[in-house]
């Protein structure tokens, strides 16, 4: 598949982020795939700021990409059995803009994560969180990288091979659904 716009959303706000790498991963594994990063770094939600100000700047830039883009993929790491604190509040503000951006969308849902599950349950919470949102959701194959700290070589390239041929299946399955 050529020329698709993929927009990429990491939950993790920390530089060097594993979640981040695992989002370049998904676009390197989708042939053709040209990869726009999405920030979450927004104010928090606040309905008398959303009265006073409106929607904020980021939150607004955040919907065009999501409008803009053919698929998503939102890789996620766990905190405290659910999803970051950034992640939830960027939804939020995406719900606040009237219209539903992501409708329909293919969505990859991957997760990184330093334990043993490799962000289960906080990929289990993001999809809950999604389902108002519309997205057409991929079921598998679980993308789930336990060990974060160990999963990438010095390049940020998956250094499994078994979680590299998970990933590009996910990929495959998420080109399919553009046709």
């Amino acid at each position: 598949m050529a020329d698709v716009n993929l927009l990429g959303i990491s939950g993790s706000l920390r530089a060097g982020s594993f979640n981040t790498k695992l989002v370049q991963e998904a676009a390197r594994l989708m042939d053709g795939a040209r990869l726009t990063m999405g920030d979450i770094r927004m104010p928090l939600y606040d309905g008398d700021l959303e009265a006073n100000e409106g929607v904020p700047e980021e939150a607004l830039t955040l919907e065009g990409q999501i409008k803009a883009a053919d698929a998503i993929v939102i890789s996620s790491p766990e905190y405290n059995g659910n999803i970051p604190g950034g992640l939830k509040n960027a939804l939020d503000w995406i719900s606040r803009i009237d219209g539903k951006p992501m409708a329909n969308k293919p969505l990859a849902l991957i997760s990184a994560a330093a334990g043993r599950t490799g962000g289960a349950l906080g990929q289990y919470s993001a999809r809950a969180c999604l389902v108002a949102f519309g997205p057409d959701i991929l079921q598998g194959p679980d993308v789930m990288i336990a060990g974060a700290h160990n999963a990438f070589d010095d390049d940020g390239r998956l250094n499994d091979p078994n979680s590299e041929k998970m990933l590009a299946a996910m990929m495959v399955r998420l080109a399919a659904k553009l046709g």
